[in-house]
């Protein structure tokens, strides 16, 4: 796992409890996305509408129980985002 990785599911995890819902990456995205994005810590590419963060959610979902842990994340964000 990156540190990318580790570092942007940190910023996205809003209520910093070490998971990730569909609705915290929706909001965090759309909250602070241009501001990762600038500071280099999400590619700007990345920075989508509700829709495209969904799509992100459901891709890291692997075992389908609406939560992501880190390892769920980093493994989708570092092959996406060519951080591995």
């Amino acid at each position: 796992m990156s540190d990318k990785a580790r570092i942007l599911f940190e910023a996205l995890d809003l209520d910093r409890n070490g998971t990730l819902t569909r609705q915290e990456v929706i909001i965090a995205l759309r909250t602070k996305g241009p501001t990762l994005a600038a500071s280099g810590t999400l590619p700007s590419w990345a920075v989508g509408d509700a829709d495209a963060s969904s799509a992100l959610f459901d891709a890291a979902d692997q075992n389908g129980d609406a939560v992501l842990t880190l390892e769920e994340f980093a493994a989708v964000v570092d092959r996406r985002f060519g951080w591995r």
